[in-house]
C-alpha cells in the first residue's frame, strides 16, 4: 500500500450513524424473516440476498473504500455502480416490505405506520413513482445530472451534498429496479414481455456517460488532478478505468436479467404455490 493510501486511511474514521442503521435495518428484517419464514417461499435465497444488498450498502458508504473516493474516480464509480446495479436489486429481491413490517413492533406499526400507509394521496404518489416510464426517467434523468462536472465537484467539495448524491442515486435506482424485481406485495403495472425492452432503454444513459469518459481526451472533473495517486495512475487514465468500468459493467448487469426474464417467460408456465413471495 502506498504511503498516500496509508495517509488516507489513518485519517478515516468509521462513520457510526451509518453502521448503526444498517444494522438496526437489518436485525428488523431478520427478525421479521424469523417470524415468517415458513410462509415466505424460498425464504433463504430472500435472506440471503438482502444480507447480499445491506452487505454491498455498507462497502460502498461504510467500509474504507469510502475513504478512496476523493482520491480515484475508479473508486468513486465503484461506490456509484454498487449504489444504482448491485444494492437495489438485491435488496429488493429480498422482498423486504413483509419482513421490515413484522420485524418492527407491532404497536409502532399499528399505530404509526398503518394510518399513514392508508392515506390516499401517499398510494397515490406510491404508484406514481412506481411507474416504468417515471421510474426510468428518474434515474437517468439522477445519474446523468450528478455526473455532470459542475455537480459532480460540488459534490465532492461538500460532505453534505456528497451523501445527499449517494441518498439520491440509491433511491432512483430502487425505483428502476423496482419494475424489474417486482418485489411482494407490489404489482406489475406492465406485461412481463416489455421488461427487456425496459433495461434495455436503461442500458442506455450508463452505457454512454461510460463511453464518454473513457474516450473524452482531458480530465472532467479538475478535483482529481491534485489528489494522490493511491492507485498509481494518471488522472485521465483513472478516468478513462472508470468509464470502461460503467459501460462494461452496466451493459452486463442489465443484460443478464433480461436474459433471464426471457428464459422464463419462453419456459412451461410453473403452478406457484400459495403464501408470501
Amino acid at each position: 500500500m502506498s504511503p498516500e493510501a496509508q495517509a488516507i486511511l489513518q485519517d478515516w474514521s468509521p462513520p457510526k450513524g451509518i453502521n448503526l442503521t444498517l444494522g438496526f435495518i437489518t436485525l428488523v428484517y431478520l427478525r421479521g424473516w424469523f417470524s415468517l419464514r415458513r410462509s415466505i417461499r424460498g425464504a433463504n435465497w430472500k435472506l440471503a440476498a438482502f444480507a447480499s444488498g445491506v452487505f454491498s450498502l455498507w462497502i460502498a458508504i461504510g467500509s474504507p473504500l469510502s475513504a478512496f473516493d476523493e482520491s480515484a474516480l475508479t473508486i468513486h464509480m465503484i461506490q456509484h455502480l454498487l449504489l444504482m446495479l448491485v444494492v437495489p436489486p438485491l435488496i429488493l429481491l429480498g422482498a423486504p416490505a413483509m419482513p421490515l413490517l413484522h420485524g418492527l413492533p407491532q404497536w409502532f406499526v399499528r399505530r404509526g405506520l398503518a394510518p399513514l400507509l392508508r392515506l390516499r394521496w401517499l398510494r397515490h404518489l406510491g404508484d406514481f413513482v412506481t411507474h416504468p416510464v417515471v421510474c426510468l426517467l428518474l434515474s437517468s434523468i439522477t445519474m446523468i445530472a450528478w455526473h455532470i462536472p459542475s455537480a459532480f465537484e460540488f459534490a465532492l467539495q461538500s460532505e453534505r451534498w456528497h451523501e445527499v448524491e449517494h441518498a439520491s442515486f440509491l433511491a432512483t435506482s430502487i425505483l428502476l429496479w423496482w419494475p424489474v424485481v417486482q418485489p411482494f406485495p407490489s404489482e406489475s403495472r406492465w406485461i412481463r414481455w416489455s421488461i427487456p425492452a425496459y433495461l434495455f432503454f436503461a442500458m442506455i444513459p450508463g452505457g454512454i456517460l461510460g463511453a464518454f469518459l473513457a474516450f473524452c481526451d482531458r480530465v472532467l472533473y479538475p478535483s482529481y488532478n491534485a489528489a494522490p495517486r493511491v492507485l498509481g495512475l494518471s488522472p485521465l487514465s483513472d478516468q478513462i478505468v472508470a468509464g470502461v468500468l460503467m459501460w462494461v459493467l452496466g451493459t452486463f448487469v442489465f443484460v443478464v436479467p433480461a436474459v433471464i426474464i426471457v428464459m422464463q417467460l419462453l419456459s412451461p408456465a410453473r403452478h406457484s404455490s400459495p403464501g408470501i413471495r
